[in-house]
């Protein structure tokens, strides 16, 4: 009985080997992205909706500093975080349960320390609309001002977050 316990003991622990060796290293978590949509208005911000949360104040410095993105009023209208990948195209979708925004990104060569260098695709309404390949670098997002939306410009921040 003793014997058969150990030989069976030994082949669950052979098979649990194998099955570890097979792990796909494309599936390797080299980082996280962060997609934001921002609506950015001079108008009313209530426009925006009730579920739109008001920004960091640094968030909005940041943003006024920028000509083409100073408005009056900024507001959140959805966020996520998404694992990068090695070699696997991700999506991300911010504005969940809605896929009118969509990121679609794929790395496109090993993260470095502080920076990584990604093909970028920005989807609205089923559509691809943006294209780039991009060097993000922490602490330095990338703001895609988007379409018109509501009396003002939907803005899409991404962003490496931190591990």
């Amino acid at each position: 009985m003793k014997s058969i316990r150990s030989a069976f003991l030994l082949l669950l622990s052979l098979a649990s080997m194998a099955i570890k060796a097979q792990e796909d290293p494309g599936r390797a978590n080299v980082g996280k992205l962060q997609v934001t949509v921002y609506h950015a208005t001079n108008a009313d911000p209530e426009l925006a909706g009730e579920r739109a949360a008001r920004i960091a104040p640094e968030t909005e410095k940041r943003l006024q500093n920028e000509s083409r993105l100073k408005f009056a009023h900024y507001r959140v209208l959805g966020a996520e975080t998404q694992p990068i990948f090695r070699t696997y195209e991700n999506w991300a979708q911010p504005l969940k349960p809605s896929d009118e925004i969509l990121i679609r990104y794929e790395a496109r060569s090993q993260p470095g320390a502080k920076s990584i260098s990604l093909d970028l695709e920005l989807w609205i309404s089923r559509k691809k609309i943006l294209k780039t390949d991009a060097l993000l670098q922490h602490g330095r997002p990338l703001y895609v001002l988007g379409p018109e939306w509501r009396g003002g410009r939907l803005i899409i921040a991404v962003a490496l977050a931190p591990m």
